[in-house]
C-alpha cells in the first residue's frame, strides 16, 4: 500500500485508541460521543482508501510468508 492508504490506517487506529482511552476516563458523554462518529466515519474512509489503492506485487502464493520461506527449517 502507498502511503496514503497506510497514514489512513495509522489514523484511524489512533483515533479509536483515545476514544477507549476517554470513555474508561469517564470524559464528557459529548466528547466521547462526537469523536466516535468521527472514529467510524474514519473507519469507512479507510477500507475506501485501502480497496482502491492501487498496489501491485510480484509475489505469488508460492513464496508464502517472507518471515518463513518454504524450505528454510525451524
Amino acid at each position: 500500500m502507498k502511503n496514503s492508504a497506510m497514514f489512513w490506517v495509522a489514523n484511524t487506529t489512533i483515533t479509536l485508541v483515545i476514544v477507549t482511552i476517554m470513555a474508561a476516563m469517564n470524559f464528557s458523554f459529548n466528547w466521547v460521543f462526537y469523536v466516535t462518529v468521527l472514529g467510524q466515519s474514519m473507519v469507512v474512509y479507510m477500507v475506501y482508501k485501502v480497496l482502491t489503492d492501487n498496489y501491485t506485487t510480484k509475489k505469488t502464493f508460492k513464496d508464502f510468508y517472507e518471515d518463513h520461506p518454504i524450505g528454510e527449517s525451524n
